[in-house]
């Protein structure tokens, strides 16, 4: 990848979180579905400002929002469904080389209704995140300069035109949309 001189790299400062999510993939495959809904706003928040701004470096902030809300998530199963969690992650773990979920239902459902006894959180349906949902967020809307404003150069261009400018009667027989392949 070509970078230009004036490109400039984030400092290690600004890289910097208060605390990394050190845990393997058995654990992060047991926390996905409960961790997905309880981070959902701040997941959201950062996937906006990555798709909007095309540019990670501008959503450094909302990246570390979404590692917090990990980490706190993680801590708070820890606290209160520590035993509960370990069995399905070790379930997980050792109950098939591809580590599929299907193998674990029993000590899933031990899991999924300590979460909901202790911590309210009842595992999401499935097709949860796959639905299409409004994100309703308080960041400004991104200045889109890709495409020109049609209705502005247009209504400039009318005002221009003089008074007596001619114009045709006949015009619609020139927009025939049968004829028209750009329609």
């Amino acid at each position: 990848m070509v970078l230009p001189n004036d490109f400039s790299l984030p400092s290690d400062e600004e890289l910097t979180v208060s605390q990394e999510l050190n845990i393997s993939s058995p654990a992060l495959r047991a926390a996905a579905y409960h961790m997905g809904k309880y981070c959902d706003t701040q997941s959201k928040e950062f996937i906006l400002c990555r798709n909007e701004t095309e540019d990670p470096r501008k959503c450094l902030n909302e990246g570390k929002e979404v590692t917090a809300c990990g980490v706190k998530f993680l801590q708070l199963v820890k606290k209160m469904c520590f035993d509960e969690f370990h069995k399905y992650m070790h379930c997980i773990d050792h109950g098939s080389p591809e580590m599929f979920l299907v193998h674990c239902r029993p000590s899933q459902r031990v899991f999924d209704r300590c979460m909901f006894e202790k911590l309210n959180m009842e595992r999401p349906p499935l097709g949860y995140f796959s639905r299409p949902r409004i994100h309703v967020t308080n960041r400004p809307a991104p200045v889109n300069n890709d495409f020109p404003d049609y209705k502005k150069e247009a209504s400039k261009i009318i005002n221009e035109l003089p008074e007596d400018y001619p114009i045709r009667e006949e015009y619609k027989r020139y927009y025939e949309p049968h004829n028209n392949p750009f329609i």
